[in-house]
């Protein structure tokens, strides 16, 4: 049952996904709390197999539960791989879910994604807007994935009284983020697409869509900060936004990063790629009424992401 504020100390704790670049964040996080914490790799264990999830744990029997895993992408690859996206996060969040029930857990996070809300909700977007409208149509199977997550998390909590609880974070941006060229999100499409125009000399640099939608953008080490500052200190049936309650044009968010990376050529905007939803920007007041608010400002994480980047592509190269 419920019970807050809840000791993380000494418990074995799993975070699925620790290779993506939410759960690596929440590993790094995790390293300064006195737990003892297991992660497991696909090679092992597919969360998507059913048996294989449920036979892990079962033997590893981890008192808390981060559920970080998930297939994500950007509007392109939520848009042309739908059915991927809807079946492999449907089934990992019904795994680990009802695994963590059937073996003890004492407490879950399922971490969801801002895309869960309706594409014209009035914004900022509050945690009860959920199901009040049309999804966003690009990325609405893995939206409903998601929602299917956080509905699970409702139900096992009502009929079993589990302590498992479901975060929205917003648009992440960060160390271990995908820089694939047509798969990525937008933080790491344009730290991707700068670099290599400054490398190579390109006079101009064609962004996505016509730059006027407006988004918030977290980075992943202040979502992690918060998942934790959660886990410790909610337990509740609704959600909670992580976000900084900030947003930005992508206009005015691709001139940040152009000048963090050094590229000083011309910006242009290509309007035949979709723009997504107009505007998405999370309230984020029940989490600050609970004591935490986002540190890193959008310039300093853009720094932090583009050496990450660097770094990450030097490995890569080697």
């Amino acid at each position: 049952m419920a019970k807050t504020p809840f000791e993380l100390k000494g418990k074995k704790v799993f975070v699925a996904g620790h290779r993506g670049m939410v759960g690596g964040a929440l590993v790094r996080r995790l390293a300064s709390e006195d737990v003892e914490l297991l992660t497991v790799a696909r090679a092992e264990v597919d969360l998507r197999d059913q048996a294989a999830v449920f036979d892990w744990f079962a033997k590893k029997r981890p008192h808390a539960v981060f559920l970080a895993a998930a297939k994500v992408g950007g509007i392109v690859a939520n848009n042309t791989l739908r059915a991927e996206f809807i079946y492999e996060n449907l089934v990992v969040a019904a795994n680990a879910i009802h695994a963590a029930h059937q073996n003890g857990a004492e407490k879950l996070m399922f971490l969801g994604s801002s895309c869960i809300y309706p594409k014209l909700a009035a914004q900022p977007l509050r945690e009860d807007s959920m199901l009040t409208g049309p999804l966003e149509i690009t990325n609405e199977p893995y939206a409903i994935a998601k929602i299917a997550g956080i509905k699970m998390v409702e139900a096992y909590r009502s009929q079993y009284g589990s302590d498992f609880i479901s975060v929205m974070p917003t648009n992440l941006y960060g160390p271990g983020d995908n820089y694939h060229p047509e798969h990525s999100h937008v933080v790491a499409a344009l730290i991707r697409r700068f670099h290599e125009a400054k490398v190579a000399g390109t006079p101009e640099v064609k962004v996505w869509g016509t730059g006027t939608p407006r988004r918030e953008f977290l980075y992943v080490d202040d979502l992690a900060d918060a998942c934790i500052h959660l886990m410790k200190t909610y337990s509740s049936g609704e959600l909670v936004n992580i976000g900084t309650g900030e947003d930005i044009t992508i206009a005015e968010f691709a001139r940040v990063v152009a000048d963090v990376v050094g590229y000083s050529g011309k910006i242009s905007y290509d309007s035949s790629r979709p723009d997504g939803t107009p505007q998405k920007l999370l309230d984020v007041s029940r989490l600050a009424r609970r004591g935490w608010r986002a540190r890193t400002s959008l310039n300093d994480g853009i720094k932090l992401a583009y050496q990450a980047y660097l770094r990450e592509h030097k490995q890569a190269t080697e």
